[in-house]
């Protein structure tokens, strides 16, 4: 079977395992049903997720053009401590910031190698999770924008990393970790602003379960652009990650915005 369309990042749905979709304007692959199968996947093209042109892809599935106009690609992003829309002070749109900024976001701790920091909507878990392959999750608080969660994780950052280990992510290996203690631990650190908003009373830890067959003990990335035909047997999905048999592996947001064909 063959199925042609834009990568964009894979839509989840909680399990266990967890269920894995790519979907495409006209269809869709589940592909916990393609573990043990041979894929090829070849690439055909750019078309910027923004604008819809068929112009290559900078960053994040945007072309240049949209990737420095877009509120959707904005430093607030990748840096919520820079979120202004509760200042009324406008980035690039601010109906489109006071949108995103100005709703309830959590700082949590995941687990997908070391433990790690970050910063979510609350619309956003455990999605958020399942995207960077964490196997364990915590909250830690809950607060009601984007500038407050941005500064508590700022002030953590002191005694957590903040980027996912994603070669151990994908080989699985994990340290072993109490995200409860770790969580009460955090809570010391917080701001004075964000303090209010932390609960001694432990959340659920959330378990992660992928549907991985087998773990690679070595892994290779795969790049579109310098190999634009790649045929291998799926043995995986985590995180973003394609896993196939030979440790080669497809990060799917990193390739957003590629217009490709899969053959099964």
């Amino acid at each position: 079977m063959t199925y042609e369309g834009v990568l964009t990042k894979m839509q989840t749905e909680l399990g266990n395992p967890i269920q894995y979709y790519l979907v495409f304007e006209n269809s869709f692959l589940n592909l916990n049903q393609l573990l043990d199968k041979e894929m090829e996947i070849t690439f055909q093209g750019y078309q910027c997720l923004n604008c819809g042109k068929k112009k290559k892809i900078f960053r994040q599935g945007f072309c240049y053009d949209c990737f420095m106009s877009s509120p959707a690609v904005g430093d607030w992003i990748m840096k919520p401590e820079l979120s202004t829309a509760h200042l009324d002070i406008e980035d690039r749109d601010l109906t489109y910031e006071k949108r995103v900024q100005l709703q309830p976001h959590v700082l949590y701790l995941a687990l997908s190698s070391e433990v790690k920091i970050g910063v979510t909507r609350g619309t956003q878990v455990p999605t958020r999770w399942i995207d960077q392959g964490a196997s364990q999750a915590i909250p830690i608080v809950e607060v009601p924008n984007r500038y407050l969660a941005g500064i508590a994780e700022v002030a953590l950052k002191n005694q957590y990393i903040d980027k996912t280990n994603w070669q151990k992510m994908l080989k699985n290996e994990i340290l072993k970790v109490d995200l409860i203690q770790e969580r009460l631990k955090a809570g010391t650190y917080l701001p004075q602003e964000v303090k209010e908003y932390f609960s001694d009373q432990d959340p659920n830890i959330v378990e992660l379960h992928y549907p991985v067959l087998a773990y690679p003990k070595k892994v290779t990335s795969l790049s579109l652009d310098k190999i634009p035909n790649f045929k291998g047997k799926l043995s995986g999905v985590k995180g973003q990650y394609l896993l196939f048999q030979d440790g080669t592996v497809f990060n799917i947001r990193t390739f957003e915005g590629y217009v490709v064909k899969i053959q099964i």
